[in-house]
């Protein structure tokens, strides 16, 4: 998209006053100056400004992703004033909100968005969207034991979905264990391995579908690639 329709679709000014903040000198794009009328912006992954104001496009899907610390609540707002996730959000787009849970004690891909209908398809149980996480439990799990959790477990008045589990590694008396599930209850992965006798001591959420966390630091976030968004768009 040109920067001048970008600017003006931000509601910064019409294309004309847009051409003019430009060449005056007061535009940024990626924290750099830009002083050329006919810039091309992306965006999904630029992030402009205008006289230091970031600017968000107005009646636009927005979909971020956060690595989510640990000691942090997945919602907009806490009661207890404890940090949400979206204290790591820098966006100015006031209708974000997380899609689904992950636990305070927990990390990893948080999805954030303003598109209630992507959120409530994602979300709803028949949709069965794979969510990978690792875990780190104490003790060497037997395989027959894991078998219960992929064949799945009673929880919540309901048979578990059919879990993918895959053992990493084991050191020290730590079982390391990536697992894929297709539902989203309360606590899921620590009560699937509570209901066995083993303790969950790390979690850490790595993937949704097709949307990975890769090696998104620690509280950092960015904005979908394009195919992420296809992905998204097909549910």
């Amino acid at each position: 998209m040109r920067l001048n329709k970008y600017i003006a679709e931000c509601g910064a000014a019409s294309r004309r006053g847009a051409d003019k903040l430009i060449s005056d000198g007061l535009v940024k794009v990626n924290n750099k100056v830009v002083t050329e009328l006919g810039t091309i912006v992306n965006e999904d992954n630029d992030t402009v400004t205008v006289n230091g104001k970031k600017l968000v496009l107005r009646n636009r899907d927005v979909y971020i992703i956060l690595n989510k610390p640990k000691g942090c609540i997945t919602a907009v707002k806490d009661d207890k004033g404890r940090k949400t996730v979206m204290d790591y959000v820098e966006s100015k787009d006031k209708r974000l909100f997380p899609v689904g849970r992950l636990d305070y004690d927990s990390e990893g891909l948080v999805l954030l968005t303003n598109d209630g209908d992507t959120a409530y398809k994602l979300t709803h149980p028949s949709s069965e969207i794979p969510k990978t996480y690792i875990a780190k439990v104490e003790g060497e799990i037997p395989e027959k034991e894991l078998d219960k959790l992929r064949d799945g477990i009673p929880l919540d008045g309901a048979i578990t979905h059919r879990a993918k589990i895959k053992v990493l590694g084991v050191e020290d008396l730590i079982s390391r264990i990536e697992i894929t599930i297709f539902e989203g209850k309360n606590r899921q992965i620590r009560r699937m391995f509570e209901y066995i006798g083993y303790n969950v001591i790390f979690l850490k959420r790595t993937a949704i579908g097709e949307i990975r966390l890769g090696g998104l630091g620690r509280g950092l976030t960015r904005y979908l690639t394009p195919k992420e968004i296809q992905f998204l768009k097909k549910l």
